[in-house]
């Protein structure tokens, strides 16, 4: 079974930096595309962005600029780089596959990364 685990979360200033991780169990991170969501307190979960095995990257359209989404298929992570954090970045933020991919089980997900932008 596939597991998720985040990491990198923390407490950061506005205009400040953090780089998530996520590592996924399994071989099959090497045939799925692999993506970050967030979800703010009160709100529903959001896609952010998502990159696929060969390395091309998508994002939710407000989303490019200031975050960037990688791998590394050696060891099985996908990371999200976030830059010029605000305070309405605050959230805890997952990975897991994008949206509409066949055949992967949207049942699990990790713990996610409380991510708190703040002065």
């Amino acid at each position: 079974q596939v597991q998720l685990v985040e990491s990198g979360g923390g407490l950061v200033q506005p205009g400040g930096s953090l780089r998530l991780s996520c590592v996924v169990s399994g071989s099959i991170f090497s045939i799925y595309a692999m993506g970050w969501y967030r979800q703010a307190p009160g709100g529903q979960r959001e896609f952010l962005a998502a990159i696929s095995p060969e390395g091309r990257t998508w994002y939710e359209d407000s989303k490019e600029g200031r975050f960037t989404v990688s791998r590394d298929n050696a060891k099985n992570t996908v990371y999200l780089q976030m830059n010029s954090l605000k305070p309405e970045d605050t959230a805890v933020y997952y990975c897991n596959a994008p949206p509409q991919s066949e055949g992967w089980d949207f049942s699990i997900w990790g713990q996610g990364t409380q991510v708190t932008v703040s002065s």
